[in-house]
């Protein structure tokens, strides 16, 4: 089945990536997905997105390695050249406090968070005079928590680059951004480890990946949304 849209998502094999990519072929796009160690949970996804009769290509890449950027959305545009939608998801979440995080900490995160989005912005403006850009961030960035400092240093850049870009970028693309709260546990934890920080916030619940993906598609479809930062958290950046 053909399809005039196509959406690039980047860590798109797992966890909320994977729901983004789902919810998207079912809103009739093509898919193409990153992923750096999920090969087996990423071939599924792709099974299961072209049973819907969609397109699905997968991209194993380290998104850290900012350099090589380009030549991969060189590669996606080759094979989707409608692509017109673009989900920097990709993450890496590690505990370091500031007198422990170490200059490989900060450029690892900075590559991921930050560069390779703003080179993903680039090479897709370069092609694309109407689409959009959705950055996945934190509703943490509106907090001064310093555990996960290279993190949250970068998250906070995202942010601003997210609206920096919203502006740069108009009218023909749109960039928005969504912080999700408490939605899934860290690797290493489970739900009641959510269950007990859902005490500490105004709703008093834990939110669903249900939560972000429908706000994704709010995003997506309008068109009169931009330079937007959604904070999909119970309330959290209100405490």
């Amino acid at each position: 089945m053909d399809s005039n849209n196509a959406a690039l998502v980047t860590g798109g094999a797992k966890r909320i990536g994977r729901e983004i990519c789902l919810r998207l072929a079912d809103m009739g796009y093509d898919i193409v997905l990153t992923y750096l160690s999920s090969q087996i949970e990423a071939e599924g996804l792709a099974s299961e997105i072209q049973s819907m009769g969609r397109k699905c290509a997968i991209k194993r890449c380290d998104l850290t390695l900012s350099e090589d950027v380009p030549a991969l959305m060189e590669d996606v545009f080759q094979e989707f050249p409608q692509l017109n939608l673009v989900v920097n998801n990709a993450s890496l979440f590690e505990r370091c406090n500031f007198a422990d995080t170490t200059l490989s900490d900060i450029d690892r995160n900075f590559a991921l968070h930050l560069k390779t989005p703003f080179i993903i912005a680039q090479e897709f403006a370069k092609r694309v005079q109407q689409g959009q850009i959705i950055n996945i961030l934190d509703t943490r960035i509106t907090k001064k928590r310093t555990a996960y400092f290279a993190y949250l240093l970068a998250k906070k850049s995202l942010a601003d680059f997210t609206l920096l870009a919203a502006s740069e970028l108009a009218p023909g693309i749109r960039v928005n951004g969504i912080a999700p709260g408490l939605i899934l546990p860290p690797d290493g934890e489970d739900s009641t480890y959510l269950d007990r920080l859902a005490t500490k916030i105004p709703a008093q619940q834990k939110g669903s990946v249900a939560n972000i993906v429908d706000t994704l598609e709010f995003l997506v479809k309008n068109t009169y949304i931009t330079g937007q930062i959604i904070f999909n958290d119970g309330g959290e950046h209100l405490s």
